[in-house]
C-alpha cells in the first residue's frame, strides 16, 4: 500500500531508501542546494530524510502541511525546530545509536594520537627526522577522564576508554543512575577537581552554546587535555587558545569547528578570525573535519537505525 512520498534532501546510505521503498513510501531524491526550491515542494511529502543541507524552522515547517515525520541521519537535531514540528503533530526522528561506537573510538584514537604526537612524529619521519626525547609520549593508564554528556556517544566513549586503565567520570545534567563498570557518575565539582582529560558528548543548545569559554576553564583543578567530537559552537575558540597559551589547556582534540558551513561539509575560510589561524598552526592541537561519526559502518548503521523507528510509527 502506498503510504507517500519521502523527500530526500540529503544523501544516505542506499538501505535507507530501499527499506523505506520496501514499507511502502516513494522516494525522491533531491540533489540541489536551493532552500526555497526545497521549500516550494514540502507540501508533497510524507516525510523527509535529512543530515544538515537546509534548516527546518517554523518557515519550513508551515510549508509542509502533510508532513508526518522527520528523519535526521545522524545524532544532532539543532537544525529542526522540533517543538515546532511536534506542535504540527510531525514524528522527529535521528539516529544516534548508528555512529555512537564510530565516535567513541574516534575519540579515542585523538586522545592517543594527541598525548603520542602522531601526527607530528609521522611528518618529522618521512622528512628524516629521528627524534625520540622530544617526542616522549604520556600514557592515558592513570589519568581521570571526565565526560560531559553521557549518552549514546559519551558512554561509547566510555567503554572505549575504560580499557586503559584510566579513571572514567562523566556529568549528566539530564541522567542519573548511570554508574557501571564502566563509568563513575559524578557532579560537575568533580569534574573540575579531577579531570585530566574533558571530553565533550553534548547536544547543541542554549545551554552548551560557548559552554567552554575561559571562565569555564579556569574553574579546573589542574590542567586539562580537551576532546570535542560534538559541536563547534560548544567550545569558545578564542578562549581556548588563550588557555592552551596560558597552559590552562595542555592540548586539544577537535572533529568539530564552529566556522563549519552548516552542512558540515566544509569550513567558512573567509571568515576565519584570528583565533583559528592560531588553532591551525599550533602542535598542541588534534583536527579532524567532523568525521568522527562518518565511518563505513556507520554509514549503514545510520540508515538502518532510522529505517527500523520509521517502520515502528506504523504510518
Amino acid at each position: 500500500m502506498e503510504k507517500g512520498k519521502v523527500l530526500f534532501i540529503d544523501t544516505a546510505h542506499p538501505y535507507l531508501a530501499e527499506e523505506l521503498g520496501n514499507q511502502g513510501f516513494e522516494c525522491v531524491h533531491h540533489k540541489g542546494t536551493d532552500r526555497d526550491e526545497i521549500l516550494k515542494q514540502l507540501e508533497q511529502y510524507t516525510g523527509v530524510i535529512i543530515r544538515s543541507k537546509i534548516k527546518l524552522d517554523a518557515e519550513a515547517l508551515s510549508m509542509a502541511t502533510n508532513l508526518r515525520f522527520i528523519g535526521r541521519v545522524g545524532a544532532g537535531m539543532e537544525n529542526i525546530d522540533v517543538a515546532e514540528a511536534e506542535k504540527r503533530g510531525i514524528f522527529c526522528l535521528n539516529a544516534p545509536e548508528g555512529n555512537r561506537t564510530a565516535v567513541g573510538e574516534h575519540a579515542t584514537g585523538m586522545l592517543l594520537s594527541l598525548f603520542n604526537h602522531l601526527c607530528r612524529v609521522n611528518i618529522e619521519v618521512r622528512q628524516g627526522i629521528w627524534l625520540r626525547d622530544v617526542n616522549r609520549g604520556t600514557e592515558i593508564n592513570g589519568k581521570t577522564i571526565a565526560i560531559i554528556g553521557y549518552g549514546n556517544t559519551g558512554s561509547s566513549f566510555a567503554k572505549c576508554i575504560s580499557g586503559f586503565g584510566a579513571s572514567v567520570i562523566a556529568y549528566d545534567k539530564y541522567k542519573s543512575g548511570f554508574s557501571d563498570s564502566n563509568v563513575e557518575e559524578v557532579s560537575m565539582d568533580d569534574v573540575f577537581s579531577r579531570a585530566d582529560v574533558l571530553s565533550l558528548h553534548v547536544p547543541l543548545t542554549l545551554e552548551t552554546n560557548q559552554l567552554v569559554d575561559m571562565s569555564f576553564l579556569k574553574q579546573f583543578k589542574k590542567p586539562i587535555y580537551l576532546i570535542n567530537t560534538a559541536r563547534g559552537q560548544c567550545v569558545n575558540t578564542s578562549d581556548l587558545m588563550l588557555a592552551i597559551d596560558s597552559n590552562i589547556v595542555l592540548g586539544a582534540a577537535l572533529d568539530v569547528l564552529d566556522c563549519e558551513n552548516l552542512s558540515f561539509e566544509d569550513i567558512r575560510t573567509s571568515e576565519i578570525p584570528e583565533a583559528y589561524r592560531r588553532l591551525f598552526d599550533s602542535e598542541k592541537v588534534l583536527l579532524s573535519p567532523h568525521i568522527a561519526g562518518w565511518t563505513h559502518e556507520s554509514h549503514f548503521k545510520l540508515a538502518s537505525v532510522l529505517a527500523s523507528k520509521i517502520k515502528e510509527l506504523n504510518l
